[in-house]
C-alpha cells in the first residue's frame, strides 16, 4: 500500500481509504470483518459523515455507531486509523436532503455527535460536507477555531466544494483547508475533460466545476475521490456492466496483465493521476476490499491510462 500527504503537509495516510457509508447496515460482525480486511490490506483511513446510516432503531448516523462498536469489538484499536467524517446536511425519513446548514453552532454539534457515535475522543479531519449557499466564513471560522483548540479536530476540509467556494472559505479560516472530496473516475471524468477540450466548443469543454483540478494541485489540496466505480451519480457500477463493454474489456485486458481484479486497474488509473489523490472505497465485502486496495501498488504506464480513459467513451481532440 502506498501512501500519501494529505494537502502537501507531513500527514501522510494510505492512498487507498474506507469509507463507512454502508456499514449501518451491517451486523457488527460483519463491520468487524470489513475493518479488519481493509487493515490487512493496509488501508489506514477512514471517511465518513455524520448522514450515513438511517438504521430503524439507531436513527440517523448508524454508521458512525456500528463503526465504533466493531472498531471496540475487532482486534483493532483507535490507533490503527486515521478518521474523518463529515457533517452539515440535513435529510428526512425518506433520506431526501432538506437543507445545509455550516453554522457554528450546528458544526461544532455535529463533531460532538460524530464523536459520541464513533466512541472516539478526537477526528483526524473534519469536511463541511456540501457548499452551503447561507454559509457565513466567519461562523465557521469561529467553529473551526473551537473545535481545533479544544482538542476535538485536528484537520479541516470540504467536500464538493467549487474552487471560489474553496477560496472563499480559506479566506475566513485560521485552518487551511487540506482535502476536497468529490466524485471522480473513470465513468465521472468532467475535471480532466474540461482541460483536454480547452478552446473547443464540444459538450466536454462545459467548465463545470470551475478548473478544480487545477486549483487544488495550485493549492496543494488533497482530492479524496467517493464512488470510484460508479457512472452518474448514483446510477450503479461500470465494472461487469454490460452497458460498457468496450470499457471492461480494457478493464479486464490489464487486469489480466497485473494479475488483479477490474476494480484494483480502475483504482490505479486514478492513482496514476500526478495530483496524488487518494481513494475512497465504499464496498463493506471483505475480498473486494482486499482486491481494489492493490490497485494502490499499480503504477500504470501513460498509454494504458490514456487507453482507459478513451474506453471510457471519452475522445481526444
Amino acid at each position: 500500500m502506498k501512501n500519501v500527504q494529505i494537502g502537501g503537509t507531513n500527514w501522510e495516510v494510505s492512498n487507498v481509504a474506507l469509507g463507512i457509508m454502508r456499514m449501518g447496515t451491517l451486523a457488527v460482525n460483519k463491520a468487524i470483518d470489513a475493518l479488519e480486511a481493509a487493515h490487512d490490506a493496509g488501508i489506514n483511513f477512514i471517511d465518513s459523515a455524520d448522514i450515513y446510516g438511517n438504521d430503524p432503531q439507531l436513527g440517523r448516523g448508524s454508521s458512525e455507531i456500528h463503526f465504533g462498536e466493531a472498531l471496540k469489538k475487532s482486534s483493532l484499536t483507535r490507533d490503527d486509523f486515521y478518521i474523518q467524517s463529515k457533517g452539515g446536511l440535513f435529510a428526512n425519513a425518506d433520506d431526501k436532503i432538506t437543507r445545509y446548514d455550516s453554522s457554528k453552532k450546528h458544526l461544532i454539534a455535529a463533531v460532538d455527535g460524530i464523536l459520541q457515535r464513533m466512541g472516539i475522543d478526537y477526528l483526524d479531519s473534519f469536511l463541511i460536507h456540501r457548499p452551503d449557499p447561507l454559509m457565513e466564513p466567519a461562523e465557521i471560522a469561529e467553529a473551526f477555531d473551537q473545535l481545533q483548540a479544544s482538542g476535538k479536530v485536528r484537520h479541516f476540509g470540504v467536500s464538493n466544494f467549487n474552487p471560489q467556494q474553496i477560496a472563499l472559505l480559506q479566506a475566513g479560516t485560521n485552518q487551511r483547508l487540506l482535502i476536497d472530496q468529490v466524485q471522480f473516475g473513470l465513468k465521472h471524468t468532467g475535471m480532466i475533460d474540461f482541460g483536454l477540450h480547452t478552446n473547443m466548443t464540444d459538450d466536454a469543454a462545459i467548465n463545470h466545476d470551475g478548473g478544480l483540478l487545477e486549483y487544488t494541485r495550485r493549492k496543494q489540496m488533497t482530492i479524496q475521490t467517493w464512488s470510484p466505480f460508479q457512472y452518474g451519480t448514483f446510477a450503479g457500477t461500470f465494472i461487469n456492466n454490460d452497458q460498457f463493454p468496450e470499457l471492461n474489456a480494457m478493464l479486464e485486458t490489464l487486469a489480466q496483465k497485473y494479475k488483479v481484479s477490474k476494480n484494483a486497474i480502475a483504482v490505479a488509473w486514478i492513482l496514476r493521476h500526478p495530483a496524488h489523490m487518494q481513494v475512497l472505497l465504499g464496498t463493506m465485502t471483505p475480498a473486494h476490499i482486499i482486491d481494489s486496495a492493490k490497485g494502490s501498488d499499480i503504477t500504470l504506464t501513460n498509454q494504458e491510462w490514456y487507453d482507459l480513459y478513451l474506453a471510457a467513451g471519452n475522445d481526444l481532440p
